[in-house]
Formats: structure tokens, C-alpha cells, sequence
């Protein structure tokens, strides 16, 4: 369930529970709406309020140090494509070869995650791309270095090839760190339920009706956003390709 379908959920059973709470305003008896349970109402409104500021809050802080954090490993990953590059430059034409190949295999790799159908985050850890990192290490380690500029670049390659793997592994890992399912459905229940409470003490106009739906288009557009900050490679809210493409740019030339 994407995080469109959520978010339009959330809309409408705050919409929902606020139109039941007009609803029982105009039905329910003058003694549940005397001042005394107006005040206790008002007071569990208050601490489910409350709770919920700080949830949401707290959701939004999480989701977006998420996708920060994943832009930087796609950045420091980009960084040291580069690096390797210019490390194969400098060990000369003996690694020609496999500097060729790796160029393709950085390509094919921004191909299939960042397709034409969109963005596909399971490509970071695939088949072909662990085939592709198991063959460059092979490759770099049937090197022949002679001088000892080579044997440096060589374990330099070694070095900045390991930090990729983890940088891509690292990133792939962190994909799974979704919101749990008991803790969203709680939050959304505290939601309906404090709509349900601004319904129940508001006369039904068309001035409430409008509060109460701007109301619930912002609780849906927060809980959009933190289910889109949190899986920063799909939706519409996804971190950029823009780092690799830069990469790649600089390596073909």
C-alpha cells in the first residue's frame, strides 16, 4: 500500500469521525453536553492532542534524518566511484580493462535502480549487481603490479571497491527501516478520535465543515510526507540520481 492510499485513508477517517461527532452533537441528549462532560471531554481531547503533536513530530524528525542520511551514502558512494576511477588512472594501462569495465558496470547499475519505470531499490543488492562487484575485485586482484605506485594504487583500488560494496549494502539495509504497522494505526486512531471531539462540540455551518476539512487534509498531507521521507528511493518524495549521474559524466570523459 503505497503512501498515497494511507494518506487519503487517514483523510477520510478524520473526515469520517468528525462528521459522526456533528452527528451525535445534534442527537445526543443535553446532559452529555453540560459543562461538566464538556470539560472532561475537552481534557482527554487535550492529552490525545498532546500525544499525538509529539508523535507526529517525532515521525517527521525520524523520516527526515532518513532520507538525509541516504542522500549522504549516495553521495559518499558517488565519491568514491570517482576515486576509484582516478586511482585505476593512476596504476596505468595495466587496468585499463577493468577501469573500462567498471565505467559499464556503474552505468548498468544507475540503470536498472534508477529504470524507466521508476525507481527500484531492491536493484541494490541483485543478483547481477553482487556478480558485477564479486567479478571487479576479482579482476583487481589478478592485477600484476611491478613498481610499488602500482602495488599502492592496487590496494588503494581494494580499499575504495570494499567501501562501495558497504556503502551499497549499507543502503540496501536501511530500505527496511519502515514505520511499524501497530504504531501508525495507533497514531491514526488518536487522530479520529480528536476529530471526532472537535465534531462533537461544534454547531454543524459551513465555517466548521471547512475548518474540520482543512483540518484533515494537513494531518494527511503530515502522515504523506513521513511515509515519503522514510523510503527516500520510491514515491515522489525520492533523493536524487543526480550524484552518480555526475560521476558517471566525469568517468566517460
Amino acid at each position: 500500500m503505497n503512501s498515497f492510499v494511507i494518506a487519503l485513508a487517514v483523510f477520510g477517517g478524520s473526515t469520517c469521525a468528525a462528521l459522526v461527532g456533528m452527528v451525535l452533537h445534534v442527537k445526543l441528549p443535553d446532559r452529555h453536553l453540560d459543562p461538566n462532560s464538556k470539560d472532561v471531554v475537552k481534557l482527554v481531547m487535550g492529552l490525545i492532542a498532546t500525544m499525538s503533536a509529539l508523535v507526529l513530530s517525532l515521525l517527521i524528525a525520524s523520516a527526515s534524518t532518513t532520507y538525509d542520511r541516504q542522500s549522504s551514502e549516495l553521495k559518499a558512494l558517488s565519491v568514491n566511484v570517482l576515486q576509484l576511477d582516478q586511482t585505476l588512472e593512476s596504476y596505468g594501462p595495466g587496468a585499463k580493462a577493468l577501469r573500462d569495465r567498471m565505467r559499464e558496470v556503474v552505468r548498468q547499475t544507475h540503470d536498472r535502480i534508477w529504470s524507466a519505470d521508476g525507481v527500484r531499490p531492491e536493484d541494490l543488492n541483485s543478483i547481477e549487481t553482487r556478480n558485477a562487484a564479486k567479478a571487479n575485485v576479482e579482476m583487481l586482484h589478478r592485477l600484476s603490479p611491478t613498481t610499488d605506485v602500482e602495488r599502492m594504487m592496487q590496494s588503494r583500488a581494494i580499499e575504495l571497491t570494499d567501501n562501495i560494496s558497504q556503502a551499497r549494502l549499507l543502503m540496501f539495509e536501511q530500505l527496511g527501516g519502515a514505520i511499524p504497522w501497530p504504531f501508525l494505526t495507533v497514531l491514526v486512531f488518536w487522530i479520529c478520535m480528536l476529530f471526532l471531539g472537535f465534531g462533537l462540540f461544534s454547531s454543524p455551518n459551513a465555517t466548521i465543515a471547512v475548518a474540520l476539512l482543512v483540518g484533515s487534509v494537513s494531518v494527511a498531507c503530515a502522515i504523506f510526507l513521513i511515509l515519503e521521507l522514510n523510503a527516500p528511493l520510491v514515491g515522489l518524495v525520492r533523493i536524487s540520481d543526480a550524484p552518480l549521474r555526475n560521476v558517471i559524466a566525469q568517468i566517460d570523459q
